[in-house]
């Protein structure tokens, strides 16, 4: 048996075990979460939520990417979050390579490069200040004050929260710039950006 029919199984027991009921499309605490993909990461337990309550968009490294605000400007102009909570966290996979470096890597193994942004980072903080800025900056988001960034220890399972000096605050923009979401010509973003 694979992992995938395991999996199925699992579904099957716990489906049995809980009452049928149908929630609201519309999250009952009106946030939206963005986070890292890693496993590690049990978004629902470490905030106390429930089904339900917060919609959770999860990709590599947690960054906010021109589909992140796609799925944030559904969030909040037909589903009613006002809120945006990030989160990236200690030891992410994204700080392990490099943008060139992993680029090169699926070029060399494909014969293509690939049109997508790698969105590697070093720098915690600094990566969290940057997606704040990216969602603040955005004109397709109506609630783009109510954003707040944090760092999650995998160990300790704490949240540490990053400012952003509000005078760094910009004009908001409809695209995240060059190179990200949909670049064709392998174009590297900036990481100021």
């Amino acid at each position: 048996m694979g992992v995938i029919d395991e999996l199925l199984s699992n579904n099957r027991a716990f489906a049995a075990s809980v009452p049928r009921q149908h929630l609201d499309v519309r999250p009952r605490r009106r946030l939206a979460i963005v986070t890292c993909m890693d496993s590690r990461l049990n978004v629902f337990a470490a905030l106390g939520l429930g089904e339900g309550e917060a919609h959770v968009l999860r990709n590599a490294g947690g960054v906010i990417t021109d589909d992140v605000i796609r799925s944030l400007a559904v969030s909040q102009r037909r589903l009613g979050t006002r809120e945006v909570m990030l989160i990236h966290h200690t030891d992410c996979g994204m700080q392990t390579l490099t943008d060139d470096g992993f680029r090169a890597e699926l070029q060399q193994a494909t014969g293509v490069a690939p049109a997508f942004a790698i969105e590697s980072f070093t720098d915690l903080d600094a990566d969290v200040r940057q997606s704040i800025r990216r969602v603040r900056r955005s004109a397709f988001l109506l609630h783009r004050d109510l954003i707040r960034g944090f760092v999650y220890d995998v160990d300790t399972h704490r949240l540490r929260e990053i400012q952003v000096d509000p005078e760094q605050r910009e004009p908001a923009s409809g695209s995240l710039g060059a190179g990200l979401g949909g670049a064709s010509d392998g174009a590297r973003p900036t990481r100021d950006d």
